[in-house]
């Protein structure tokens, strides 16, 4: 672990920026939000936020990405594509990193998912213990609070000053090629970020009644209340925005637009989600979650239990996007698995 002050993190920050070998990324303020977005200098960097509204999934796997494009003129001439821009990105809350983690293993699975996977390398993620706790937060409950791995540093305000801890050779290696001035944590320094790490996970206000490792088989359990899925999802306005904001949801939509000569074009991809009505439905016009309590449903079993059958995790790192952006307010998942967890018995 090193120390760093405050003002030299800054010129570091501008270093990096004005080196321009890396798109420099970090958490600026938009009005009363907070959003990554790209940095022209240290002072727009926000450290201090409590959630931005996208998650930094955005740098690696773009709303809207080409994937091919072809001509026509003369046969058929494709060309894959993968706009890959090296950047830094620096101020991501744990939460967000275990959920990179996870997309990470999503994207290496067979197929192997190139143009996320060739973003991802070129990254460099700095993230920051959170001095802010959404109110709709939860992280304390699914273990993402703080994290112990998935970034190549890690940054702890102690004041006037930085602690930063040291996850990876390209992190390490990029400390070492800026002129920085740093120093070796002294242990007390070491005790104090351990400290703030475990006034973190105690800092919640929202909570799970229970250990989020019971999800898989509350939900399985669970799968045939129809009469609850139905009630909860009452509300629902099937516009995905819990979809399009959450960290780890990956599904995309495929669609070819062709020029007007209909002699070259392009295959894009864009963000896709379960809880639109078209998204299960297939040629011929059949609709296998045509209604909107089965989509409801389809989400949270999704969340806490598909992905950890298939992957061993459980796929809702607890940022709360979902339910402060939800209109009608019913998709906070410690309302839904709080709900299931207490009636188990009855």
């Amino acid at each position: 672990m090193k120390v760093i002050k405050k003002e030299d993190l800054e010129n570091f920050v501008d270093e990096l920026i004005a080196n321009n070998e890396k798109e420099v990324v970090g958490v600026k303020s938009k009005d009363s939000k907070y959003v990554f977005d790209k940095l022209e200098n240290a002072e727009e960097l926000e450290l201090d936020y409590d959630v931005t509204i996208l998650p930094p999934k955005k740098y690696f796997m773009p709303q809207r990405e080409t994937l091919v494009e072809y001509e026509t003129r003369e046969g058929i001439e494709m060309e894959a594509v993968n706009e890959v821009v090296p950047r830094i990105i620096i101020g991501i809350h744990p939460y967000d990193l275990e959920a990179i983690k996870q997309m990470d293993k999503v994207f290496a699975d067979s197929p192997e998912d190139d143009n996320y996977l060739e973003k991802r390398e070129k990254s460099v993620l700095i993230g920051v213990n959170m001095k802010q706790i959404s109110e709709w937060s939860f992280a304390g409950s699914m273990g993402t609070a703080t994290i112990e791995d998935g970034y190549d540093l890690m940054l702890t305000d102690l004041g006037d000053r930085y602690a930063v801890e040291i996850g990876t050779s390209k992190g390490r290696e990029l400390l070492e090629r800026e002129s920085l001035e740093m120093r070796d944590a002294e242990p007390e320094e070491v005790e104090e970020v351990e400290n703030i790490e475990e006034n973190i996970q105690n800092g919640f206000e929202k909570e799970l009644d229970f250990s989020p490792q019971n999800l898989p088989w509350l939900l399985a359990e669970n799968y045939g209340d129809e009469d609850f899925w139905e009630e909860n999802a009452e509300d629902c306005y099937s516009c995905g925005t819990c979809n399009i904001v959450c960290p780890t949801c990956y599904c995309f939509d495929v669609q070819d637009f062709s020029d007007i000569s209909l002699e070259e074009g392009e295959r894009m991809r864009q963000w896709d989600g379960c809880m639109l009505e078209a998204f299960a439905e297939v040629a011929g016009g059949e609709n296998f979650r045509e209604e909107r309590a089965e989509r409801y449903r389809h989400r949270y079993m999704r969340k806490g239990r598909y992905l950890y059958n298939r992957f061993g995790d459980i796929a809702c790192v607890g940022c709360g996007r979902c339910s402060s952006q939800c209109v009608p307010d019913i998709a906070d998942p410690t309302d839904i698995f709080n709900k299931l967890w207490s009636d188990k018995d009855e």
